[in-house]
């Protein structure tokens, strides 16, 4: 199952931003950890979703009115919700599982948003806000801004600069440029965060194995990420494949040799290469 996935995946990763299929993307993630999910049925249940909602729409419906029928639809009939008891289980950070128990964090429960309202013609679009995915849509009026972890609510930028607060703090919230930070968020850029938030959850549970196959993923988005191949070189010392770890720092440095951290590198370096020297 590894290579055709891999394969699709990569051939994703190419393409432009608008033939991008975010949801059949995130499906193939999946596979890593369900390698017989059948990424064709769920996106049919995409589909679904949307003809659903379709069947609820007043005729002639404007954007609005398809919103409000869209969050009634995923959040009230459907019973979508955030996982808030249970918020870092890998569970979260899976299309399918998302799909299947209707629960989720912010960036899974915003990409199912956004893939039925694409279905729907709604301009959605994502927003990498800082500690918390969000979704926009442009108006003549500007630009609304919606969670669909709290079930597709209207954010005030008052509650966007308290969501700032708890992420930065009240000092550094008062010089936070809120309108950059709104910023679409580009379809791949949208899968990466998503699968750094499943490598940090595999992390903290010291499951290095299934955290080097989420980094190589980000990577295969997102040839020569610096920080990915850093932390790539970790948890391959973590796993003992020493001098895979070696080659990781090694290229990292190439990429960012001013960095802070470089002085961790060499020193994991001078004492990898005394590890491998032991080894032969």
């Amino acid at each position: 199952m590894e290579a055709p996935m891999y394969e699709r995946l990569a051939k994703i990763a190419k393409v432009s931003e608008q033939d991008f299929n975010l949801a059949e993307a995130a499906l193939l993630i999946a596979m890593d950890e369900y390698p017989a999910l059948d990424v064709e049925a769920y996106l049919r249940r995409l589909d679904e979703m949307a003809s659903g909602v379709q069947r609820m729409l007043p005729a002639q419906a404007g954007l609005e009115d398809t919103l409000v029928t869209l969050n009634q639809y995923l959040f009230v009939d459907q019973g979508f919700s955030g996982d808030t008891e249970n918020f870092d289980d890998p569970r979260n950070s899976f299309l399918n599982e998302v799909l299947d128990r209707k629960r989720g964090i912010p960036i899974t429960l915003s990409i199912i948003y956004m893939e039925v309202g694409r279905r729907l013609g709604l301009p959605l679009m994502g927003v990498s806000f800082p500690g918390h995915f969000l979704v926009k849509f442009s108006t003549r009026e500007g630009e609304v801004v919606l969670d669909p972890f709290s079930g597709g609510s209207l954010m005030s930028k008052e509650d966007l600069e308290e969501m700032l607060e708890e992420t930065y703090g009240a000092a550094d919230t008062v010089n936070a440029p809120l309108e950059r930070l709104l910023n679409t968020a580009g379809k791949k850029e949208i899968l990466v965060r998503m699968l750094r938030n499943l490598k940090g959850t595999y992390l903290r549970r010291e499951r290095f194995d299934k955290a080097l196959t989420v980094v190589d993923r980000i990577l295969l988005l997102e040839p020569d990420q610096p920080d990915e191949i850093r932390d790539r070189g970790r948890i391959y010392e973590h796993l003992e494949c020493f001098r895979a770890a070696l080659e990781n720092y090694q290229s990292y440095l190439m990429l960012r040799p001013g960095a802070s951290d470089a002085p961790d590198a060499h020193r994991r370096i001078a004492e990898l290469k005394q590890i491998v020297s032991n080894l032969n």
